[in-house]
């Protein structure tokens, strides 16, 4: 029975903000302006309203401006690519996000390629999913950077290890494979059609759940003493008719076979957000020069 290790992100969240704030405080003794990150909410999604919420107290806390833009579900696209278009061109915003999903009238992909590349603070531009892919300088998804910050806080360097990154998704799956490519491991992507999934989860020093789907990944499919790193968030209904969180990887299965692996809650979700004011700051840096 191996003792494994909770990787605890709210903590590393934590020291990260505190990090950011302090860089935060020093860049604008140094050049009089304050990062600006400005969110765009249409609709009432709760989950995306509470969201926004959170991340706009976290701006404030790292001593950065917020700009906050909630729409009304009905707001046109026209309408929203103007509001962009306007952030785009003002000095004091350095990172624009758009808060997902959009309502269904709105083409999330045209909204995302309107943002200047420089402040898409969400790394989601099709120029700076290219720029990873090629091993130039880009801003990255904040979730995959998130991961990428607590492995190698949890296991130094990376280089040589097996990792296998179950989901495919252009926000987390595809630009973590690419993070861990240039931290030089040997990286497979897997997802719910690969042939022998378990088999292929076994051979992972890091196995990473992103596929969205609640506890898929069983306690045999890891490799005794891998490093698990769980991004999935999924709400589920207990046997008790309680609601509660778990994530890609059967949390209880894994305990005792896992080296090291991330809790849901509390493991990845908060390094999200500290990336994003991670993210800001950087674009603040290159516009400012």
């Amino acid at each position: 029975m191996i003792e494994t290790r909770l990787i605890d992100g709210k903590a590393f969240a934590e020291t990260l903000r505190a990090r950011i704030a302090s860089d935060v405080t020093a860049f604008h003794a140094a050049t009089g302006v304050k990062p600006g990150l400005a969110v765009v909410l249409v609709g009432e999604d709760p989950a995306s309203s509470v969201y926004v919420r959170n991340k706009g107290r976290q701006t404030l806390e790292a001593g950065m401006a917020s700009f906050e833009h909630k729409l009304p579900a009905e707001t046109s696209q026209d309408e929203v690519l103007a509001l962009i278009a306007t952030l785009n061109a003002d000095s004091s915003v350095h990172g624009i996000l758009v808060q997902l999903p959009l309502p269904g009238h709105i083409d999330a992909q045209a909204v995302l390629a309107t943002i200047d590349p420089a402040k898409d603070v969400d790394g989601f531009h099709v120029v700076n999913a290219g720029r990873l892919a090629v091993g130039l300088e880009a801003l990255v998804p904040c979730t995959p950077l998130g991961c990428v910050m607590l492995l190698k806080d949890t296991l130094g360097s990376l280089a040589g290890l097996e990792a296998v990154v179950v989901g495919r998704s252009n926000i987390v799956g595809k630009p973590l494979a690419q993070l861990l490519l240039r931290e030089d491991c040997t990286v497979t992507i897997a997802h719910s059609r690969t042939r022998d999934l378990p088999g292929v989860c076994r051979r992972a020093d890091i196995l990473i759940g992103a596929v969205g789907r609640p506890e898929m990944i069983r306690g045999d499919w890891i490799k005794p003493g891998a490093t698990v790193i769980d991004v999935g968030i999924n709400r589920i209904t207990g046997a008790d008719g309680k609601n509660r969180l778990v994530g890609d990887v059967a949390f209880e299965e894994a305990q005792g076979i896992a080296g090291a692996i991330t809790p849901v809650p509390g493991g990845v979700g908060p390094m999200t957000i500290a990336c994003l004011l991670a993210n800001t700051l950087t674009a603040a840096r290159r516009l400012v020069g």
